[in-house]
Parts: structure tokens; C-alpha cells; sequence
């Protein structure tokens, strides 16, 4: 009896251990949802479903884009983590999310770092400081500055949504410069994009949304946040020159529910950074100002978060965000 018992859990053991693997072989057999925190239209809307229909072409299956907008990531974060951790379902991680969330948030639906798994970084990219042409009549990033420290009448500036890079980015410009500006949050960088067009606000810091606009000449660039200057925009100069130190950059990552197994996270990173490698996919990235692939090992992807994590926390504390 005792042989039995041994037999019975050791061929037991032996199907648990193989589960995972033989759920790779398989996966995926049905759609994955790829769940992103904003509306359609926006830079990380456009990456998303670059990258998923290059995946898609690859895994013989639908990766369904899901948009989710509002409480900057948070309700799409709440969906993922809430999800089966089986691989059909996962979060396409904006770096605020995971920098800046966790402190501005009294409570948050989803904790960054014990509910979700790193699947594979995906993209770096700048900001691009963008104008209404007829609200601010400047030539440059110096008459801007100018201009800004004349203003009788407040400058309102739009973001993609409270506590997003983007706001932060334009508050630490707003100490860096001297001047004053008047935060309008919105769900996403489609509908800020639009309302900086329309003239409801007058500039915002934008990604993919707002390229297309500044060279249709609907808005007026002026500067990037990066280190250097932006391939798709060489003529704009880089805060940084003209104010030295400062510098802001956005990363995004695919992640999925903690408990996810293993061989389907290796898969789904594999297929990302195949996705990645295709010329066509980068182009399109590239042209649209959605930012160049970032494909960092794992090692490297934690040490990135871990850093900035604590240069957001420090931003955080002097500004004194919260959001209720």
C-alpha cells in the first residue's frame, strides 16, 4: 500500500510539473487580450497594435487590443490582474503605472509589483513639447519661455491624465523654466492632442499623438524631453540644451498576472521582441513618434524601474502630488 501511495503521488508530481509545458505547447489556442490604461489614438494605443498585429501574423491568433482608459492605468491594471494567469489576458505597462502610481494614489487596485510578472520591455521614447500655433505665437523653445513669463492671461496646458509622465514632465519644466502654467488632465493623448488643436488648451507634452498634428502644421513643435533629439523631428532642439540637466523619458513594458507559467511568458517575450525586429514594425513606430525598441534583459529591465522609481518619488515629494 505504502509503494501505491508513493507511485500514485509521484505520477502526480511528475503531471504538475509537466502542465506548464504542455500549456505552452498549445498556447495559444484561442484570442489574447492586450489590455492598454488609454483611449484609441494615442502613442501607446499606436504601439500596441503595431506590435500585436506583427504577434498576431506569428501566433495564428487574434491579439485583441482592449482600451481601458482612465485612473491612469489603474482600471486597466485592476482588469489584468483580476484575469486568469493564463496568458490571454495582459497589461501593456506604461512606466507611470509602475514610478509614479504607488505614490500619488491613497489605494490602488492593483499593487505593481506583487500582482504582475514582467513579460519583456517593448519601447523608449521622448516627449515632444507641442503648441497651438494661434494660442502661443512663438518661433522656439526660448520665445516660448518668453513668452510663458509674460502671459497676462493663465497658460493652460493639457496631459494625458493626472500623475502621468507627461504632467510630471511639464511641472518639473515649470521649476526648470521659471514660469507658470495651469494643468488640464485629460484620458489620454488622442483627446489632450485634440483639445491643444481646438485651442481649449494651448501645449502639451505628447508622444504619437501629437507628431502626426506637428507635421500636418496643426500644432507647432518645439522641443524633445530625451538626452538627444528625435530622428522623426532632427530640427527641434532638446530641453536640455537650452536648459542643461533636464531630461525625461518614457519606457513601456508587457506584463501579466503574477502566476503566470513561465513557458508562456518566455513565449509571449520571444514573439514581442520578433514583432520588434521587423523593419516594417519600427518604421511604423518610428513615423508615428511612438519611440524605438527598448529590449532589455530582465535583469536590466528591473534595475531600469528600480531607478526611476526613485527619481519619481523624489519629483513626487517635492511637488507634493496626490490623487484622490
Amino acid at each position: 500500500m505504502l509503494r501505491l501511495i508513493r507511485c500514485v503521488l509521484a505520477i502526480a508530481a511528475c503531471a504538475a510539473m509537466s502542465a506548464p509545458a504542455a500549456m505552452a505547447q498549445s498556447y495559444p489556442d484561442r484570442p489574447i487580450r492586450w489590455v492598454i490604461g488609454y483611449p484609441p489614438g494615442g502613442a501607446v494605443d499606436i504601439i500596441a497594435r503595431t506590435i500585436g498585429t506583427a504577434m498576431a501574423e506569428r501566433l495564428g491568433q487574434n491579439v485583441i487590443i482592449d482600451n481601458r482608459p482612465g485612473s491612469a492605468v489603474n482600471l486597466a491594471a485592476e482588469v489584468v490582474k483580476n484575469s486568469k494567469p493564463d496568458g490571454y489576458t495582459v497589461l501593456h505597462g506604461s512606466d507611470n503605472f509602475f514610478l509614479i502610481n504607488p505614490h500619488i494614489y491613497r489605494k490602488m487596485p492593483a499593487d505593481p509589483y506583487k500582482d504582475f510578472v514582467a513579460i519583456t520591455s517593448m519601447i523608449r521614447n521622448q516627449l515632444v513639447l507641442a503648441v497651438n500655433p494661434q494660442k502661443v505665437p512663438v518661433n522656439d523653445f526660448r520665445g516660448f519661455i518668453e513668452f510663458a513669463k509674460k502671459a497676462k492671461e493663465p497658460l493652460f496646458y493639457a496631459s494625458i491624465g493626472n500623475g502621468s509622465q507627461h504632467h510630471l514632465a511639464m511641472e518639473l519644466l515649470k521649476r526648470r523654466a521659471g514660469i507658470d502654467l495651469t494643468h488640464v488632465p485629460f484620458k489620454g493623448g488622442g483627446p489632450a492632442g485634440i483639445s491643444v488643436v481646438s485651442g481649449e488648451t494651448s501645449l502639451m507634452f505628447g508622444g504619437g499623438s501629437v507628431v502626426p498634428m506637428i507635421k500636418s502644421g496643426k500644432l507647432k513643435g518645439l522641443a524633445v524631453s530625451s538626452a538627444k533629439r528625435a530622428p522623426e523631428l532632427p530640427d527641434l532642439p532638446t530641453i536640455g540644451e537650452i536648459l542643461p540637466g533636464y531630461e525625461v523619458n518614457i519606457w513601456h513594458g508587457l506584463f501579466a498576472p503574477t502566476g503566470t507559467p513561465q513557458p508562456i511568458l518566455d513565449r509571449l517575450s520571444a514573439e514581442v521582441r520578433v514583432a520588434l525586429a521587423r523593419p516594417d514594425v519600427q518604421a511604423r513606430l518610428a513615423k508615428s513618434g511612438s519611440g524605438e525598441p527598448y529590449l532589455a534583459t530582465p535583469a536590466e529591465f528591473a534595475a531600469q524601474i528600480n531607478k526611476d522609481r526613485g527619481i519619481y518619488a523624489k519629483l513626487i515629494k517635492e511637488i507634493g502630488l496626490k490623487v484622490d
